[in-house]
């Protein structure tokens, strides 16, 4: 029998290590300033904006709405920065509650690092919530490097077993 893991364990782990970072951050706003090279991001503030936009933008295409600009993407707060995050998991749950979502159905896009691509519905979940995780792991590095010490699991394992 084929391991399946649900779409909604997944939102799950991301939108708990979301909300981690989120009160990390309200807690250490100094964390926001810190020089970041992790993509095009050059603070910590605009790395939180590329992962909250990925979430937003990659839930847009899902759902054929238009794409919002980087530009309009706000990252001068905690608040702000999360309020995007809770937008994409939104439009994502929506979809999912939808039975006649067709999750096979392949879509093409524009990225703005690697062109035009093609890939599934699934796919493109996947790599939205995905995304985000691989660039909290680094976030966790960068900030330790710099003397803040994240006081929250990462791991999937540590996913709210009462949720899951």
């Amino acid at each position: 029998m084929p391991l399946e893991i649900p779409a909604d364990t997944l939102i799950l782990w991301n939108d708990q290590s979301a909300q981690h970072w989120h009160d990390f951050l309200v807690a250490n706003p100094g964390l926001m300033d810190i020089s970041c090279d992790i993509g095009r991001a050059t603070t910590i503030a605009q790395l939180f904006q590329h992962i909250v936009a990925v979430e937003l933008r990659y839930a847009q295409r899902l759902a054929s709405q238009p794409e919002s600009d980087y530009a309009d993407i706000p990252f001068d707060s905690p608040a702000a920065i999360f309020a995007t995050h809770t937008r994409a998991l939104d439009t994502v749950r929506t979809l999912l509650a939808d039975p006649t979502y067709d999750w096979s159905h392949e879509i093409e896009f524009q990225t703005i690092t690697a062109g035009r691509l093609r890939a599934s519905r699934r796919a493109i979940l996947i790599h939205l919530l995905m995304h985000s995780i691989r660039h909290y792991a680094q976030l966790a590095t960068l900030a330790r490097t710099h003397g803040f010490k994240p006081t929250f699991p990462g791991d999937y394992l540590f996913v709210d077993a009462k949720r899951a």
